[in-house]
């Protein structure tokens, strides 16, 4: 009978089986213990979840909390100049992410109308005209270029930017700091100054539709009397940060990961109606949103283990996403698999507002990608391409690409 690997001290992050498959030690942890004990570089002995089966019934389970106000915030990587916490972080007004019922109910209810199946349809031509004005301008640009700087990262920064009711040409003036918030290696002090600057910027926004509404969703909610500003604050920020940054880095890494799998790519391109199901089965292997936090609110029982109250626990649905107990081969990148039952939107009542939008996004950013430069490859050697390992939201800095030819 083989050992369970030892106790991992902080969370391992380094990618070193490839670019889009969870870390070794990750690995070996879900397939000796998929829920293990993790040490937290504060000391706190919490706990790692990394197979399908219980990241799932963890994501059900209304007693693991969202809320991080009923403890002390234990965070399992080093964050430079980051003081002992002991004392529970003050709830933020309108991040409803970290939130339960009721609250987390009444402020995603408001949303639910934004983003339903009928609207959304609606506006899939539109997100399909933004897609193609971006890729003519990138086809007249002279190769090399960044296809995270000219592709993946405009397409959804305009359509939720056009959604919310955010003016594009602000962009500079919130994407420094966003990309400042997300990075894992930067002292605590310029986090905060930067999601000052972020939510001050948006506060001003919300104010100015309080008195000027427009048709966009931070009108519409707005003009409620039952939304303080700074809740309609929080809504913004959860809404602008996850609205374009999650599907920009699945289109910059997925991708990467086509180009890096040209055979799948030739399948894609020869058969579009593929392409759903290759959606799905790119977001499984990539799963770029990857750790989730939760907090034991009782004594639980969780794949064998118990997990006691007041115990963070880390849920990497990367590793969730690559357990073989759930999908066959699950390293390999397959665009003929059925990938239903990933957890890369989460799962439960926290699962993702905007899925649907991100998949409508990839559908039409992927195929006309694929269609319009048959011949995109890296310029660069892939082992070359900078990857976000530094970054809460995993993808690539930047994805250097070239080609012969463009097609109409």
């Amino acid at each position: 009978m083989s050992q369970s690997p030892p106790t991992p001290q902080g969370l391992p992050t380094e990618r070193d089986a490839g670019p889009f498959n969870p870390p070794r030690d990750i690995t070996r942890l879900r397939d000796a213990r998929p829920v293990s004990p993790l040490v937290f570089p504060d000391g706190h002995k919490g706990w790692l979840v990394t197979g399908h089966e219980a990241a799932r019934t963890l994501l059900a389970d209304p007693r693991f909390s969202s809320r991080q106000d009923l403890g002390a915030l234990h965070i399992p990587y080093d964050v430079p100049g980051m003081p002992a916490v002991t004392e529970p972080s003050p709830q933020v007004p309108g991040l409803f992410i970290s939130m339960d019922p009721p609250d987390h109910t009444r402020l995603r209810r408001l949303l639910t109308g934004a983003f339903t199946v009928k609207r959304l349809k609606e506006l899939e031509e539109h997100i399909v005209d933004i897609v193609e004005r971006q890729l003519d301008a990138m086809a007249r640009l002279t190769p090399p270029v960044d296809l995270v700087k000219e592709f993946a990262l405009p397409v959804p920064l305009q359509v939720i930017c056009e959604l919310l009711g955010v003016p594009y040409a602000d962009r500079e003036k919130f994407q420094a700091d966003i990309a400042t918030f997300l990075e894992r290696d930067v002292a605590l002090d310029e986090k905060i100054a930067a999601y000052t600057g972020l939510t001050g910027y948006l506060a001003e926004l919300v104010t100015g539709k309080r008195a000027a509404p427009g048709q966009d969703i931070l009108s519409d909610l707005a003009a409620r009397d039952d939304l303080t500003v700074e809740e309609l604050t929080g809504i913004g920020f959860l809404l602008l940060l996850a609205g374009h940054e999650t599907t920009a880095n699945m289109l910059g890494l997925g991708a990467f990961a086509l180009l890096e799998h040209p055979d799948q790519a030739a399948e894609l391109r020869a058969d579009p109606g593929l392409l759903p199901d290759a959606v799905e089965e790119l977001m499984r292997h990539l799963s770029v949103a990857d750790i989730f936090y939760r907090y034991a609110t009782e004594d639980i029982e969780l794949g064998g283990e118990t997990i006691a109250q007041g115990s963070t626990v880390v849920v990497s649905l990367l590793a969730a996403n690559h357990d073989p107990a759930r999908f066959e081969d699950p390293d390999t990148l397959d665009v003929h698999r059925t990938a239903r039952g990933h957890l890369t939107f989460g799962h439960g009542l926290h699962q993702c507002l905007g899925a649907q939008l991100a998949r409508i996004e990839m559908r039409a950013g992927f195929g006309g990608l694929l269609r319009r430069f048959p011949t995109l490859a890296l310029a660069v050697p892939a082992a070359e391409v900078k990857l976000r390992t530094d970054m809460n939201i995993y993808g690539v800095h930047e994805l250097p690409v070239t080609w012969t030819g463009t097609a109409p």
